[in-house]
């Protein structure tokens, strides 16, 4: 098991982050450029989503801009892009999730492709995440998921887009990371301070929004 906040202090760029645990669940995100820095978290009736600090800055919002976390009924669907929505739209028609995200794949920002990584809470404290990432020998999109039981106290699960800085930057590979769970303050305290831009945290149902452009 991976000390999670001795991860953040090593690794400057995992790039955006999706954090299980027991009773909390965590959604960062970070960024290298102007474009992606210039982001906050504001909340919405059924979750999160991202707005422009600055909207005179504001350049290409087609990947910066969506709902990283709604809720829909006793389910949490926690997300780094638009696929959150097509996620909720199946939930809401009785169907998968799997259904949902065979119909999405990687992000189409070459030559970096960054992997769409999803999760989805139950009330039990089972959950299941996934990857959609690209294939390097022949482009095509790999779909991954997984399912896991109610966390134990004091542990978790971690995915992110990117194993840590590069150009391009690697993917994530493998399974999500079996973690120790830290704290909201912690994990906030812990990330890059020059590429970290917001963090979610939802810790029993009470939400913590820390936004680096609003001077948290």
């Amino acid at each position: 098991m991976r000390d999670f906040l001795q991860f953040l202090r090593e690794t400057s760029y995992p790039g955006r982050g999706i954090v299980v645990g027991r009773d909390r669940v965590y959604y960062f995100i970070m960024g290298r450029s102007a474009n992606s820095r210039n982001r906050i978290f504001v909340p919405t009736e059924d979750g999160i989503r991202t707005e422009a600090y600055d909207p005179t800055k504001l350049e290409d919002p087609s990947l910066i801009i969506y709902h990283p976390v709604r809720r829909v009924g006793d389910t949490l669907i926690v997300t780094n892009g638009d696929q959150t929505d097509t996620i909720r739209d199946y939930v809401l028609a009785g169907k998968s999730w799997e259904e949902a995200l065979a119909t999405r794949e990687f992000e189409p920002d070459a030559p970096n492709y960054t992997p769409r990584i999803s999760a989805l809470l139950e009330t039990d404290g089972s959950f299941r995440m996934s990857i959609l990432r690209r294939e390097a020998e022949d482009g095509s999109c790999r779909r991954d998921f997984f399912a896991y039981p109610p966390c134990e106290a004091g542990e978790g699960r971690f995915l992110s887009t990117y194993q840590g800085d590069g150009d391009p930057l690697p993917s994530f590979q493998g399974e999500p990371m079996a973690i120790t769970m830290p704290e909201p303050e912690e994990v906030w305290a812990a990330m890059d301070p020059v590429n970290k831009i917001s963090l979610y945290a939802n810790v029993g149902g009470t939400v913590r929004i820390f936004n680096k452009n609003l001077g948290d």
